[in-house]
């Protein structure tokens, strides 16, 4: 049996793939889905939200989103726990939760400290050569404005102190706090 669809959410070095991937390992059935796969298949022509053509961006984005709500959905369908994480802010996080069909929905917002996410992304670069924030692109002092417009619901976490799997068992002990149901 699926306990639904978890969106889990954050700035970039939040640790939102680690998160995401040790929760979803802690249901007999259990996907995580990167929503931002979505994008990295197109082999040409994307548009990212910080190039010129700010229309044609957004509708890439609005696909992105449509897409891993709808596989989400299928995964669910089939009987699968399903951990989505992407970054997804303000009331598209809503809409995405939104065009999700099955139930239960959770919703789960990483916010540690910004002085924590850009320690964790310089010592990402130093392990594994992963750059989250670079020159002339949206730094994670904006993105955590922009995920501060995001609806008061769900599960907030400041993951700032927390190990990975401290922050999933948080999760897990507070799980309906995260369900939104009855809200969206």
């Amino acid at each position: 049996m699926s306990d639904g669809v978890w969106l889990v959410v954050g700035v970039q070095a939040a640790g939102k793939s680690t998160v995401a991937d040790l929760l979803a390992r802690q249901f007999d059935r259990g996907v995580h889905l990167r929503g931002g796969q979505f994008f990295r298949w197109a082999v040409s022509g994307w548009t990212h939200p910080w190039d010129q053509d700010k229309e044609e961006a957004r509708r890439l984005l609005n696909l992105r989103y449509r897409l891993s709500a709808l596989v989400a959905t299928e995964y669910c369908e089939a009987g699968f726990t399903t951990i989505v994480q992407d970054s997804i802010f303000g009331e598209d996080v809503v809409t995405w939760l939104q065009a999700v069909t099955v139930r239960p929905r959770h919703l789960v917002v990483l916010r540690p400290r910004v002085a924590v996410v850009l320690d964790r992304d310089l010592a990402r670069q130093r392990q594994h050569g992963k750059v989250a924030y670079r020159s002339g692109e949206t730094d994670a002092h904006q993105l955590d404005t922009l995920l501060a417009t995001t609806p008061p619901v769900g599960l907030w976490l400041d993951t700032s102190t927390q190990a990975p799997a401290e922050t999933v068992q948080s999760i897990l002990e507070r799980r309906s706090e995260a369900t939104v149901d009855s809200i969206i």
